[in-house]
């Protein structure tokens, strides 16, 4: 029996491009702006570290 429900993962950035950081009240925004248009959002405190590469140059992510 399949379910009728989904769950979907939003990894957010700490940092921008140039390794300043994402105001916490951009995060805090994004969160409720999914709230808003899902009607709930659940969120882990943890960070994550993701690393890509392009055009030879190797890119490290930290993200929520």
């Amino acid at each position: 029996m399949s379910s009728r429900w989904r769950r979907y993962e939003v990894l957010l950035p700490l940092q921008f491009n140039d390794g300043r950081d994402v105001p916490t009240d951009w995060l805090a925004d994004a969160v409720l702006e999914i709230v808003k248009q899902f009607g709930a959002a659940s969120y882990e405190t943890q960070r994550v570290e993701g690393h890509w590469r392009r055009a030879g140059i190797t890119y490290r992510d930290n993200l929520v």
